[in-house]
């Protein structure tokens, strides 16, 4: 019998925040037998910003999110300038 892929554990702190215009979706998930929790911030272009942290609970994962929108701002889980594009070959 092949193994079955784990079950995803979604917190309900994962949530959808606007500020400034601008919606993302905090997503605050971990497997069914595994007791660290994953964030993972998604923006409206469907690029995601995932924390390299596993948190142990999912109130932590909740609270580093909101460090880091006090701290950064929404803006920082924008698509924008931060792409660095590599030079065309001619």
């Amino acid at each position: 019998m092949p193994d079955r892929d784990p079950n995803i554990v979604n917190s309900a702190l994962s949530r959808q925040v606007t500020d400034k215009g601008i919606t993302v979706d905090v997503q605050i998930y971990r497997l069914e037998h595994e007791p660290g929790w994953t964030l993972e911030v998604v923006n409206q272009s469907g690029t995601s910003t995932v924390w390299d942290t596993e948190f142990s609970t999912d109130e932590e994962a909740s609270s580093a999110f909101k460090i880091a929108l006090d701290e950064e701002g929404i803006e920082a889980f924008i698509d924008n300038a931060n792409v660095i594009p590599f030079p065309k070959r001619g």
